[in-house]
């Protein structure tokens, strides 16, 4: 695993770990967070065939403009070929994704191994493929 030398942002650490970018969201995420994470996260996002990982273990707070992150992080693995695998296991906040319904389209794993290590298939309709469901946040 290799890190970064400093993090992009207070709120976002990334990393390489067995050929996937792992992105670990740390403490509050909300619109002040999300603005300094897009670019990061659309960098990691928008490369051909992404192998990609949201880590919300460091997450304290989790609103609506985290949402969007997750969103927007799973449109565009997707259009570009890619997989993306999220980790959570905070109560509050899998709560948060399973009322919003984006657990059944992003599901969570509770740890960065677990992650790491399967290969988690979505169902077609989940694919954020054009012409499949897939509306915006």
């Amino acid at each position: 695993m290799q890190q970064d030398p400093a993090p992009p942002t207070r709120h976002l650490r990334v990393h390489e770990d067995r050929g996937h970018t792992v992105l670990e969201f740390h403490g509050e995420i909300d619109i002040a967070a999300a603005v300094e994470i897009i670019p990061h996260l659309d960098e990691a996002t928008g490369r051909p065939d992404a192998l990609v990982v949201i880590d919300l273990t460091g997450v304290e707070f989790f609103d609506c403009s985290g949402l969007r992150l997750l969103y927007r992080a799973r449109h565009r693995v997707h259009a570009h070929g890619g997989r993306l695998h999220l980790v959570c296991a905070h109560p509050l906040t899998l709560r948060v994704l399973k009322v919003t319904g984006l657990a059944k389209v992003l599901p969570p794993v509770a740890s960065l191994d677990l992650a790491l290590e399967t290969d988690l298939e979505l169902p077609e309709a989940a694919s954020g493929t054009p012409g499949t469901s897939g509306g915006t946040l």
